[in-house]
């Protein structure tokens, strides 16, 4: 047996043996109180998570908190006279594991530090085993753990900037024929939606605790849809049809409509905003490369707006305050060019510059600011933003 590999690995601890039957070992842990520990001894340098994202500074920094505000969770393991250099391996595996893989699961601390430590415990059998082979319950085993996880995903004293880090790539399956787009009606959700290989529509949403299927809305689309919500559990799908006219689908709150025309002929796919309650503006590029704009008031939809320009790719569009709307498009030249609604009348065009080769992306964090991304003749993205 001890010429098994398996013994050799770094957490593995043979288990001690006493002179004494099982009942009295538990007869004599009732009257052992570990309500002190020793001092804490200086992290190890060594890193066993060598697969993690995680730096050893933010590892660090949360295991010292957790000592400073959880200090129970180091105790539950050595008071099984595991020592503390054994306790800091232990929990330098669990803190990485959870802030790289956190952002994967939904719901509140509780709901996501007992779905991590479900997955951690399957993914890391080595560790559980030497914990396990020290002694140590495995009730107090899943409730040390997990505390480390509720600790590292708590904001009583985690700094944000250490929790803050973007997910994994995560692969949602379908096959797609365009470009994607997204709406939010509320916290916690999200709608999506796409051309098929079928040119049908398909959708497919968050809501709050997982992602459901992907469903087919039909439709022949010849464009990439653009989607906005302007109200709770409220959206507004948009999307050039075999006919070149924009074709309008939306969600009332409990089923979706038939695709209802809207006119126009349309040379780009659409971009939709919302500035307000019940208030939708769209555009796309028409003919002779123009800019062409419809709004929905909350009763009825507007005709069709010639806004001019000359536009060689899709707009964009963005909105910074209640009734105010910011248009972009790639130019002649190869430019970013723009024009603005300030709420009672439109701006003329005018170029903002650089040289590039995709349809731009806009967006509006606050009232006096936009930013607005593209692809570069170097096939890198460039960001234009106004403060």
């Amino acid at each position: 047996m001890y010429n098994n590999e398996f013994f050799y690995h770094p957490y593995y601890m043979p288990q001690n043996t006493y002179p004494f039957l099982n009942e009295r070992i538990e007869n004599f842990n009732r009257f052992q109180h570990y309500d002190e520990f020793e001092d804490f001894d200086e992290f190890e340098e060594e890193d066993f998570s060598k697969d993690s994202r995680s730096s050893d500074t933010e590892t660090n920094i949360i295991l010292e908190l957790i000592y400073d505000n959880e200090p129970n969770l180091f105790s539950n393991f050595k008071r099984f006279r595991i020592s503390t250099e054994m306790v800091n391996n232990f929990f330098r595996e669990v803190i990485p594991y959870a802030l790289d893989n956190s952002s994967r699961y939904r719901g509140d601390i509780e709901q996501k530090s007992h779905m991590l430590y479900a997955d951690f415990k399957r993914q890391n059998y080595p560790i559980m085993f030497s914990v396990l082979s020290a002694g140590v319950p495995e009730d107090i085993v899943d409730t040390t753990f997990e505390g480390v996880i509720k600790a590292c995903l708590g904001n009583r004293f985690v700094p944000p900037s250490v929790l803050d880090r973007w997910s994994q790539w995560e692969n949602l399956g379908g096959v797609l024929s365009s470009g994607p787009a997204a709406s939010s009606w509320a916290p916690n959700r999200l709608d999506t939606f796409v051309r098929g290989t079928d040119n049908a529509l398909w959708h497919k949403w968050w809501n709050g605790a997982r992602w459901s299927d992907w469903e087919s809305l039909g439709g022949i689309l010849t464009s990439a849809p653009g989607a906005v919500s302007w109200g709770n559990n409220r959206i507004d799908v948009f999307v050039r049809g075999t006919d070149n006219a924009m074709w309008h689908k939306w969600w009332n709150g409990s089923r979706w409509s038939d695709w209802e025309s809207l006119g126009g002929i349309l040379t780009s796919a659409p971009a939709a905003v919302s500035w307000g309650n019940n208030r939708i503006d769209v555009f796309a590029r028409g003919r002779n490369n123009r800019l062409f704009h419809l709004w929905w008031n909350g009763s009825r939809w507007s005709s069709w707006q010639d806004l001019g320009g000359m536009l060689i790719s899709a707009p964009a569009v963005s909105s910074r305050a209640s009734n105010r709307l910011e248009v972009f498009a790639r130019g002649r030249n190869n430019q970013l060019i723009t024009m603005s609604w300030d709420g009672s009348r439109w701006s003329s065009w005018r170029g903002l510059g650089g040289n590039i080769t995709s349809d731009p992306a806009a967006v509006s964090w606050g009232p006096n600011r936009t930013d607005v991304f593209a692809r570069g003749t170097n096939n890198a993205m460039w960001h234009i933003w106004r403060n």
